[in-house]
C-alpha cells in the first residue's frame, strides 16, 4: 500500500497499531467473537474500557481523585454550551478570550446562556497572534480560554494565572505537551485531533466545580448527571471512546506526554526552519505564538499554489490545503504524525523551491 503523507486538520492521523487494534475490535473484540460495535456498553468487557480511557486522561494530566473524567457526543461545539450552563450562575458573568473562530464560536454559545465578556482578542490581526498582558477579572465566574487555534496555527505556550476558575478547549492540542492540569478547573477536547475519530468529546471537571450554576437544565446537559453515571448515563460513543483509549495506552506506554513533547517540538522546529528559509513559503502567524500541532504558511507568489499542489500530491502529500479563512497551506503535526512525513514535506518545499524560485 503506498505510504500518504496525512496532514489532515481533522479528523486527524491516528497511530497505525491503534488503527490495527480498533479494526480487530470490529471483529472480535476482547476475545469474545463478537463486534466491539454489537456488544452492551454495560457488559463488563466494555465497562473497563471506559474506566481505562478515564483514568488514563488522569494518568497522563497526572490528576487524582479530586477531578472526574467522562465521555461525551455532541463534539467540543456542544461543550460551548454545556460549559456555561454548568457553571455561569444567573447573576455572574463569565470572562473568555477570542483568539480564533472556535473561540468565538464558544463565545456565541455562552451568551445565549448569560452575562458573557470579551476580556482580549485577536481578531484586530485576524487572529495571528495570542493576546497578552490583559487582566482577568477576580469576580468573574470562570475564564475561558482555547489552547490552540487550528484554522489560523496560533497556540497558547504559557497560561495565565487565573484568580477564577479557568475552563480550557485542549481540542487540537490535547497532550501534545506537558501542562500544569492543576491550574484548570474545567478541560474539554473533541477528540478528532489527538486521540480518536470523531464522535466523543472528552471533559475533565475539577468536583468541587459540580452544581456551580443552580441552575436547571436538562439531564443529557448535567455535568453532575454523567458524572453520577460514571460516563455511561446513557449509550456512550462505543468506538469512539475504545480508541481514544488505545490511543492514550500508546501515549502512556511510549513515554507519555514527556516523550511525545519532543518529537512534536522536533517536527515543528524542522518544519518552521524550513518556511523561514525558504524563499518561495512565508509563516502567517506571529513567531512567539507558532502552533506545534498547525502550521500556517502561504505562498510567497498566487501563482506558486497551482504548482506546489501538484508537486505535493505526487509525492503522497495530503490534507495540507489552508482553512478557507486563511487560505494558503496548513500542515497538522499532530502527535501521531511521525517526524519522516513532516521531513518529506520539507524535501518537497526544497525542491520546488529550486525549479521555481
Amino acid at each position: 500500500m503506498t505510504k500518504v503523507h496525512n496532514f489532515s486538520a481533522g479528523p486527524g492521523i491516528l497511530p497505525q497499531e491503534v488503527l490495527k487494534q480498533a479494526s480487530e475490535a470490529c471483529i472480535n473484540f476482547d476475545n469474545m467473537n463478537l463486534s466491539l460495535l454489537e456488544i452492551s456498553h454495560r457488559s463488563k468487557n466494555y465497562v473497563k474500557v471506559m474506566d481505562e480511557a478515564r483514568q488514563l486522561v488522569k494518568d497522563l494530566f497526572e490528576v487524582g481523585d479530586e477531578y472526574d473524567v467522562f465521555y461525551l457526543g455532541g463534539g467540543a461545539s456542544l461543550q460551548f454550551g454545556m460549559v456555561p450552563m454548568n457553571l455561569l450562575t444567573e447573576t455572574g458573568y463569565a470572562a473568555y478570550v477570542n483568539t480564533g473562530v472556535w473561540a468565538s464560536k464558544a463565545i456565541k454559545e455562552a451568551k445565549i446562556v448569560g452575562n458573557t465578556k470579551v476580556i482580549a482578542s485577536s481578531e484586530d490581526k485576524k487572529f495571528n497572534y495570542i493576546p497578552k498582558g490583559y487582566e482577568i477579572p477576580a469576580d468573574a465566574d470562570y475564564f475561558h480560554i482555547t489552547s490552540n487555534n487550528t484554522i489560523y496555527g496560533t497556540q497558547m505556550k504559557q497560561f495565565p494565572k487565573s484568580p477564577v476558575p479557568m475552563v480550557c478547549d485542549m481540542s487540537s492540542d490535547l497532550f501534545s505537551r506537558r501542562v500544569n492540569a492543576k491550574d484548570f478547573a474545567l478541560i474539554y477536547a473533541g477528540a478528532q485531533k489527538n486521540m480518536g475519530p470523531a464522535g466523543s468529546t472528552m471533559v475533565m471537571i475539577r468536583k468541587d466545580m459540580l452544581g456551580k450554576s443552580g441552575r436547571k437544565m436538562l439531564s443529557m446537559l448535567d455535568y453532575q448527571v454523567h458524572v453520577k453515571g460514571e460516563s455511561m448515563y446513557n449509550t456512550p460513543p462505543v468506538f469512539p471512546v475504545y480508541v481514544s483509549m488505545l490511543t492514550l495506552r500508546w501515549l502512556k506506554e511510549h513515554g507519555g506526554v514527556a516523550w511525545i513533547e519532543k518529537i512534536n517540538q522536533q517536527k515543528a522546529d524542522l518544519l518552521y526552519a524550513e518556511i523561514d528559509r525558504n524563499t518561495c513559503f512565508t509563516g502567517t502567524v506571529v513567531q512567539e505564538d507558532r502552533s506545534n500541532m498547525n502550521v500556517c504558511f502561504l505562498p510567497t507568489k498566487p501563482e506558486y499554489e497551482a504548482e506546489f499542489d501538484k508537486m505535493a500530491k505526487a509525492n503522497n502529500i495530503d490534507g495540507i490545503k489552508g482553512h478557507r479563512d486563511v487560505g494558503g497551506y496548513r500542515a497538522s503535526i499532530y502527535n501521531a504524525m511521525p517526524i519522516e512525513s513532516v521531513q518529506v514535506l520539507v524535501d518537497v518545499m526544497k525542491e520546488f523551491e529550486s525549479k521555481f524560485a
